[in-house]
């Protein structure tokens, strides 16, 4: 039954491991997560109630939401609008239009004024010198038109004069101009009477600008567009009263004229006067509506748990505007359609993100569904996590009765922890990934819109970028400070950009962010160790931390199997190297080298490097039985690692550092026994499985080629790169790096890398000869005349007693 039982589990671990359904039912699992979250009342029916109908059962507020007081609301408005002036247009052009006008038909009649009494005169003194000089003259040269007067002709350009004057003019008042030859007086006067009316101001109808006299009027000037308010409305004139004026200031400027041009520069006057003051309806009414538009809704809450319909009731407008105030706050969290497409997108995101990004990547990394597992599991946490936060109440906040200001970001969800955790197991890469998926679902979550996405997604990518290449745990919470920062100016921004800046809230949101990025550090202190417990894995932490060679293990491989522990050591010294060389993990690498033959503690003694007396246990061993012990070192160490919890990496590396290869020596020695056809070969490979990672495939290398450099007589760089060359083709060729993603240029750099190290190792060193056996005649390394004195036989016999003496004692227990 026991045997049943196992391979049951084995087949539902191999399932879990290898089919691709697991990755659908996590994709189903991390959907319903965030539909939940987002929607947890999405299946709930409610009825539809018309006016009028009976209410079945008591409706009360699902949640604290306010309704409009429509009545409040249309009485501010009103208010606002009653409130507002109305806009008069100052058109400083009229005044100077008319006194341009003025100039200009009086500068042109004058012209041709003079014009005209010059060719009079000149006319009448040719017919006066002709009658004078000669009594009788000829009557031919009388001329055929009769004399004309200088005012009959000035009185033919009346019509160009009106029209350059804009006024119509009767034929008495411009003979009056013509008898004064238009003098610059009249224009003078002219002007001064109609800019001293116009310069006050002429409304076109004064009894509607007496009308907002309370709230005055905004006088704007076309020209300069500036506007000035106006209170005293009865300084500006009507039509009648303009003209009324002009007499009053014409009396002054005009006394001691004849009667008949003051009427006239009078009338002119007031012909020329025109309202300078016009209502603008247009920008009154804009500013109107721009003053209620701007007058927000009056709201009256309704608490959450409140009675908004009872049964048996009938419903009221009033109860239907509750209703629907509260499906209309629901529908914005919990409409089915808007649902499905958030899920659905969420959907989208994370199948192609893994099929472009993520899918290479684990396959390259060896990730399998576990690691998916892990992926679905944080990402469902948080998404928790993040609903939680959202249900808070507005009141609370840390546990503490605080007041919060309304905001669409949750500043103070630790989010960046899931990246961060990703991070630290999967790599940046795969946290980046993570991020952006995370980010989004936060951002539905709290329907904060582009400013949470953004503010999410940075927060995540900085935290996952802090976090790379962490080796101490003191790392992490460093980069939690630097993500408060970070968070603390990101709020700053976010709040800037939704218009919500103010001194109330920036402190708190910057207090809140910053508080959010330290809590993300703590939190994935905390949760990596639980996390490395349940999904196994090692973090670059963890593997510091066992590469220390106090540890128990090693110590005890120290004491127990010196030869094996000086071994592994070098060992981890090469992979280390060699890791740096192609790109691998050389933390990871070290500490595989470190334990990979942990298995040899069983037996030690039945392994080379620990036999000291020059007695091979192997000899008195069948091949086939040698080849056993041999064997069961990768599952000693297999057990002994999962005893001392070293980790699911470094376990599978001790189970494949030496693959499927063949023991040879044991195999060549078993056929010269039995023969070549009384052997299975298979009876002496190690079961494997072959390398699976690149740390693994360095570890099969250098323990081999750190083995095989032992046995070498002379170890010259020639005879070591010549070694490391052979065996890492021997292994290359015997298709064990087929599964560990070792390039040809990787295998080039680690055999330089192993040469190095060994050359290290295995360099030449001086020869130091004892004093006593240097021949007489020139020292090695001086001359002659540096040669010591001979000394007495007396002292060279004590001193071979002494020495030999001392010597014999040396290393003996």
């Amino acid at each position: 039954m026991n045997m049943i039982h196992i391979r049951k589990k084995k087949t539902i671990t191999h399932f879990f491991i290898t089919s691709p359904y697991i990755k659908w039912a996590l994709l189903i699992l991390i959907l319903s997560g965030f539909a939940v979250g987002l929607y947890p009342s999405l299946v709930i029916h409610q009825h539809r109630y018309e006016i009028g109908d009976v209410v079945k059962s008591d409706i009360k507020a699902s949640d604290n939401f306010f309704i409009e007081d429509e009545a409040a609301t249309d009485a501010h408005r009103r208010q606002a609008v009653e409130n507002i002036p109305p806009v008069y247009d100052l058109n400083p052009k009229i005044l100077k239009g008319t006194v341009k006008r003025l100039n200009d038909a009086f500068t042109r009649l004058r012209t041709i004024y003079a014009q005209e009494s010059e060719q009079l005169q000149t006319e009448a003194q040719g017919s006066t010198s002709a009658m004078s000089t000669d009594l009788m003259f000829d009557p031919s040269q009388v001329p055929d038109l009769p004399h004309v007067s200088i005012d009959e002709r000035v009185q033919a350009k009346k019509g160009l004069f009106e029209n350059i004057l804009g006024v119509d003019i009767g034929t008495e008042a411009f003979s009056i101009l013509t008898q004064h030859g238009f003098t610059e007086e009249i224009p003078r006067l002219l002007t001064t009477i109609t800019t001293q009316v116009l310069s006050n101001g002429v409304v076109a109808n004064k009894e509607i600008l007496l009308k907002e006299t309370d709230k005055g009027i905004i006088l704007r000037n076309v020209e300069t567009m500036m506007e000035t308010p106006v209170l005293n409305l009865k300084q500006f004139y009507g039509p009648d009263q303009a003209k009324t004026m002009v007499r009053v200031f014409a009396d002054p400027l005009l006394k001691g004229m004849n009667y008949a041009l003051l009427n006239l520069i009078v009338d002119i006057s007031q012909r020329l006067i025109q309202p300078n003051i016009t209502l603008n309806s247009l920008e009154t009414e804009a500013r109107k509506e721009s003053a209620a538009n701007q007058i927000k809704p009056v709201l009256y809450m309704i608490k959450k748990g409140e009675m908004l319909l009872r049964e048996g009731d009938r419903v009221t407008p009033l109860h239907l505007r509750k209703l629907n105030a509260m499906k209309g706050r629901d529908n914005t969290h919990q409409v089915p359609l808007a649902g499905s497409g958030a899920v659905l997108l969420l959907a989208a995101i994370l199948i192609i993100q893994y099929h472009v990004r993520l899918k290479n990547r684990m396959e390259q990394a060896n990730y399998g569904n576990k690691d998916l597992l892990f992926l679905a599991c944080v990402m469902v946490v948080f998404i928790v996590v993040v609903k939680i936060a959202d249900t808070l109440p507005d009141t609370w906040f840390l546990g503490l009765p605080l007041a919060r200001p309304e905001s669409p970001v949750g500043y103070g969800i630790p989010l960046a922890a899931g990246a961060m955790i990703v991070c630290l197991f999967m790599g940046r890469e795969t946290a980046l990934i993570f991020a952006l998926a995370l980010a989004l679902c936060a951002a539905m979550l709290l329907q904060g819109g582009m400013g949470a996405l953004i503010y999410y997604i940075l927060s995540c990518t900085m935290a996952a970028w802090w976090l790379q290449d962490c080796r101490e745990r003191r790392i992490i919470i460093k980069a939690g400070a630097k993500l408060g920062m970070l968070n603390a100016g990101l709020a700053v921004i976010t709040d800037a950009y939704l218009g919500s800046a103010s001194l109330t809230n920036l402190p708190f949101d910057v207090t809140v962010a910053f508080l959010g990025g330290i809590g993300a550090g703590i939190i994935t202190t905390g949760v990596a160790p639980v996390v490395e417990m349940v999904f196994g894995y090692t973090t670059d932490i963890t593997l510091l931390e066992l590469a220390n060679l106090d540890r128990p293990i090693l110590r005890r491989l120290m004491l127990e199997a010196p030869g094996t522990y000086h071994h592994s050591v070098v060992v981890g010294s090469l992979v280390e190297a060699a890791a740096t060389e192609i790109g691998a993990n050389p933390i990871l690498a070290k500490v595989c080298g470190y334990y990979h033959d942990i298995g040899k503690l069983k037996k030690p003694l039945y392994f080379i490097e620990n036999q000291s007396d020059g007695k091979n246990k192997h000899d008195k061993l069948a091949p086939s039985m040698s080849a056993l012990i041999l064997i069961a070192h990768v599952k000693n160490g297999v057990e002994i690692a999962r005893e001392h919890k070293l980790g699911q990496v470094i376990i599978d590396t001790i189970q494949q550092h030496h693959g499927t290869s063949l023991i040879s020596y044991f195999f060549e020695k078993a056929k010269s026994v039995k023969g070549e056809d009384g052997v299975n070969i298979d009876d002496f490979r190690y079961p494997g499985p072959r390398p699976q990672t690149r740390e693994a495939g360095l570890v099969m290398l250098a323990d081999v080629v750190e083995a095989a450099s032992r046995t070498l007589d002379n170890p010259t760089p020639s005879r070591i790169q010549g070694l490391v060359q052979n065996l890492i083709n021997k292994i290359f060729s015997d298709g064990q790096l087929d599964h560990c993603e070792l390039t040809l240029k990787d295998l080039h750099l680690i055999a330089r890398s192993f040469n190095k190290i060994l050359n290290g190792i295995h360099h030449h060193r001086i020869e130091y000869q004892d004093s006593s056996a240097i021949t007489p005649g020139k020292a090695k390394n001086g001359s002659m005349d540096r040669k010591p004195a001979k000394p007495s036989q007396a002292a060279r016999a004590k001193n071979n007693e002494d020495s030999q003496a001392h010597f014999k004692r040396l290393g003996l227990s």
